[in-house]
């Protein structure tokens, strides 16, 4: 079995796509995501460069959301 390259979300670059593999954290951080729609086997492209701390903007379903860096450190993500 080959190792899965996983990262959180904060540390992709633009244009990375990949598949949310898990989310760190608790209920209220779960149910939040989960309402954006983003939630584990979900493709997401990261938009956004990488900027300190910053906003990042998502793509999923040709729908773009925005999330803070905080909410981004927590999900990580699968490489496609």
């Amino acid at each position: 079995m080959q190792d899965e390259a996983l990262i959180s979300l904060a540390c992709m670059e633009a244009g990375c796509r990949g598949l949310v593999y898990d989310i760190q954290g608790g209920y209220g951080i779960m149910s939040t995501l989960k309402s954006l729609g983003i939630t584990p086997g979900k493709r997401i492209t990261r938009i956004t460069p990488l900027l300190i701390q910053g906003p990042i903007t998502i793509e999923m379903d040709k729908v773009q959301v925005v999330i803070g860096f905080g909410m981004a450190s927590r999900i990580v993500v699968k490489f496609d």
